[in-house]
């Protein structure tokens, strides 16, 4: 996870200029393949490399683009077991929130976090060795912390990546 906070990174979506279909062809095709080269990426949209590249720097300093990632295989890098951890925690202050999110944020084995509405405050989506390694998470990580009052823990037998956030902007 290792990002902002939520409200943060909602406080800084306000601040993006208005962007224009060539932006937005430049998130789709960089969406579904980050590794294009600039190059590549201009041919594509039609544009000069140059121009290509000032636009992409400019997505990138407003925060259109916030990152380009590499898939890792699982099985590649050790981790034998996911799972979706459901945690509701004791009060609902803007303190606890924060803290709690400070501690998933410094988790390695947190993928992914989700502040949800329901019966659960988060989501969180966790990449360990193996069941010991999930159990120790669960009791040394959070079932020890005051701002915890309960978790519940689902394994993952198989994951569908859909494919990204859809952009919507652009199109005809």
């Amino acid at each position: 996870m290792h990002n902002a906070c939520l409200s943060n990174r909602i406080l800084f979506m306000s601040q993006i200029a208005p962007l224009d279909r060539i932006d937005f062809d430049i998130l789709r095709h960089l969406r579904d393949d980050a590794r294009l080269s600039n190059k590549e990426l201009a041919a594509r949209i039609g544009l000069a490399p140059s121009t290509c590249l000032g636009r992409v720097r400019r997505l990138v300093d407003q925060g259109a683009l916030v990152g380009f990632h590499a898939e890792l295989d699982p099985g590649a890098a050790q981790v034998g077991l996911q799972a979706l951890m459901l945690v509701a925690l004791t009060q609902h202050s803007r303190d606890r929130l924060r803290t709690f999110q400070d501690h998933v944020a410094s988790l390695e084995e947190v993928v992914q976090a989700f502040h949800v509405s329901g019966k659960y405050d988060y989501i969180l989506h966790v990449a360990v060795r193996d069941s010991d390694h999930l159990r120790d998470l669960a009791l040394d990580s959070f079932t020890t912390r005051e701002e915890v009052a309960q978790i519940e823990t689902s394994l993952v037998f198989d994951r569908l990546n859909a494919g990204g956030i859809p952009v919507y902007g652009g199109r005809d």
